[in-house]
């Protein structure tokens, strides 16, 4: 059971989403002013905080940061009545979970809620210290102290189902760390379905991915599931996402926080119990800030990081 914090000028609005979460069986509590939402935030242990942007007392993106820095470091769902993709954009770059405009269904909100304590809990698992264990590391040699720490961060990741982020250059073997998160987690008997970034032709992207139905393109023959929808139960690694085109940047996030999809051609969606793992030899900061990569994206990758160490 999780306990959230409302932030909400308008009672209507912080007694329906109290609703919302006691219906889940979580426990709510509501403040109607910034200065007391965040000194509740302070004071007491929080997983979740929905917070509004237009306060009386200040501009909730403002308070932001602080409530984030509180002792629990809650997860949060930014709410505006107020379209603002500056805004949306900046809430992202700033560490909140969802920036979600008030008028929201309540199949939106509550699946942004369910998504953020997820999250949240496997955060944490991944955090979580745990004792060496004896790895499968085929092909990965040497022992300095750089490389074991690595391992050690292998481990860790391999027993939460968290988003795995690995960093480093070219030919420093992020491909083996990948599977070795893969073979020593609990979906080492399911697939571990590859991606390479760099070679997906753009015209053939979202096929590729997220598949097609028989007829729905020129040359499809026959409907063809695509490679997300393969790693159902296993692991999807997409190796060089720096590589992933902009264009289906926004699709793969949503595929990312719902696990669902829609073939190309299809009318229904389908679902990917995937566990994701992903690599980078680039500076995806760099490419956020100049226009080539999500920000919002590269936020839900980076639940648990590995930096592998130069050769």
């Amino acid at each position: 059971m999780a306990k959230i914090l409302i932030i909400d000028d308008e009672e209507m609005m912080c007694a329906t989403l109290s609703t919302l979460v006691e219906r889940k069986k979580h426990t709510a509590i509501s403040a109607m002013t910034l200065n007391a939402g965040v000194d509740l935030a302070g004071r007491e242990d929080f997983d979740l905080v929905f917070l509004d942007v237009r306060m009386p007392d200040g501009n909730g993106l403002d308070a932001l940061p602080t409530i984030q820095a509180s002792p629990s470091n809650p997860e949060v769902i930014i709410m505006t009545g107020f379209g603002d993709p500056n805004g949306a954009e900046l809430a992202i770059k700033s560490g909140a979970w969802d920036y979600i405009e008030k008028g929201f269904s309540i199949k939106e909100i509550t699946l942004s809620l369910e998504r953020a304590l997820q999250y949240r809990q496997e955060k944490q698992e991944a955090d979580h210290k745990r004792k060496p264990v004896r790895l499968k590391r085929e092909y990965i040699i040497g022992s300095s102290p750089a490389l074991n720490n690595c391992l050690d961060l292998v481990a860790q990741a391999a027993e939460s189902d968290a988003n795995v982020f690995i960093t480093g250059e070219t030919g420093t073997g992020k491909e083996l760390f990948a599977r070795a998160v893969y073979e020593n987690s609990l979906r080492s008997n399911e697939a571990f379905v590859i991606v390479d970034c760099t070679s997906l032709p753009e015209t053939l992207v979202e096929s590729l991915l997220f598949g097609h139905e028989k007829g729905s393109f020129t040359g499809a023959d026959r409907a063809q599931n695509g490679l997300v929808r393969q790693a159902h139960n296993g692991t999807l690694f997409l190796d060089e996402i720096g590589e992933l085109p902009m264009s289906l940047q926004k699709s793969f996030l949503r595929v990312l926080q719902e696990h669902r999809f829609r073939p190309v051609g299809a009318n229904k969606e389908v679902e990917s119990n995937f566990r994701l793992i992903a690599a980078t030899n680039r500076d995806l900061d760099a490419m956020v800030e100049t226009g080539e990569f999500r920000s919002d994206l590269l936020f839900r990758l980076r639940t648990f990081i590995i930096e592998l160490p130069t050769l």
